[in-house]
């Protein structure tokens, strides 16, 4: 018994030393690859997948899986979607309804539709897998721009704004995106699984659940909490609030990440709603890091390196489609030249969400791992 309850103490000390190691390596990773980036002047992101695919399989093979780090880095996808509800204030909301609703739904739409377009003539995927593809690749990298903007101080400008509220209907489509790939999907399906209909009238009481929840449980929850004057009791509120909306979401069949956004919006209008901002963004950005190292690190180079002008060719043609359909709808609604080409290329380029939903569209057998790597 002692010497197997030693072999077993031996073999839990191993798994956290390399457990330990491979986060020491990760973490070291990231640090130099985000640093060099942001010199550069580029984004975070970039510097996230580069590092992951520099330490992953495919690179010098230095840390463990990247599947295993995936399910924990998740978290951050679901606290990001809380962060996106919180800012629904409906006040602002009604404020730029016509610039959400109107110009981020049709560049959205128009973006969306050619890509696949695009895709779907290039590439010779199937229309699900081009669809998975090509309506991803329509949103913008919200990471990128809206720093742009605020360090040149042209946030609150009327291209500013218009640009925000396009981000904005951005981050609000990725629950539809979602919703179109899970229903898309070529998954085995559950036997056990409700069907469509009945999955649709529990996200109904499930929303209403919350939003009752929010009215009469949440809202006095914060109350109490806000007279203790303890942050750290409030960020475990914060972080009770999301997980629970997540998990009630995940135990009646649906996405998690739609329970965390529902959560966000109920709390939009909360005397507590910065100070929530403020407690819950570094966990946020801490796990959406992990995030995209674990994309990284799942990136075949091999893949990539075998097609290059395939993959220039094509992130020239992503690019000059959403500069062309962006700058036609500024124009056509009004904006003078300039201002609509600026709009245009600030835009232009893919966004971060993409990788999430090329992950999900891998789950759903919609796209490979290697057509998700090119």
């Amino acid at each position: 018994m002692a010497v197997e309850h030693a072999a077993t103490e031996a073999a839990g000390h191993s798994a956290t030393g390399d457990l330990l190691m491979s986060g020491l390596i990760l973490l070291g990773a990231a640090l130099a690859f985000v640093l060099i980036f942001r010199r550069l002047g580029l984004g975070a992101v970039l510097g996230y997948l580069i590092a992951g695919v520099a330490v992953g399989p495919h690179g010098l093979n230095l840390a463990g899986s990247a599947e295993s780090m995936l399910g924990a880095a998740e978290i951050g996808i679901i606290l990001l979607l809380f962060l996106v509800g919180l800012e629904l204030a409906p006040a602002r909301l009604w404020r730029l309804r016509k610039e959400i609703f109107g110009f981020g739904l049709l560049q959205v739409a128009l973006c969306g539709i050619a890509l696949t377009g695009l895709v779907l003539f290039f590439a010779g995927f199937t229309l699900a897998a081009a669809v998975a593809i090509g309506l991803p690749l329509a949103l913008s990298s919200t990471a990128q721009v809206l720093p742009l903007l605020q360090s040149g101080g042209r946030l609150n400008t009327p291209t500013g704004e218009r640009a925000f509220s396009v981000l904005l209907f951005q981050d609000l489509s990725i629950i539809p995106l979602l919703t179109i790939i899970a229903a898309l999907s070529r998954a085995p399906a559950d036997p056990g699984a409700p069907p469509g209909w009945l999955l649709a009238v529990y996200a109904v009481l499930a929303i209403v659940g919350l939003v009752v929840a929010g009215r009469f449980l949440l809202t006095p929850l914060f109350r109490v909490v806000g007279r203790f004057a303890e942050r750290e009791l409030f960020i475990v509120a914060g972080l009770f609030t999301v997980f629970g909306a997540a998990v009630l979401m995940d135990s009646l069949g649906l996405s998690m990440a739609l329970g965390a956004f529902v959560a966000g919006v109920i709390l939009a209008d909360s005397p507590y709603r910065h100070e929530l901002e403020a407690d819950i963004d570094p966990f946020r950005s801490i796990l959406l890091g992990l995030f995209f190292l674990a994309v990284g690190m799942m990136l075949d180079v091999d893949v990539v390196l075998s097609r290059p002008l395939f993959v220039i060719g094509m992130a020239a043609a992503l690019v000059a489609t959403k500069v062309a359909i962006i700058f036609g709808l500024a124009r056509l609604s009004g904006m003078a030249t300039r201002p609509a080409l600026v709009i245009g290329l600030l835009l232009s380029q893919g966004g971060e969400f993409a990788f999430v939903l090329f992950t999900e569209a891998e789950r759903a057998f919609l796209i490979a791992p290697e057509a998700s790597s090119l």
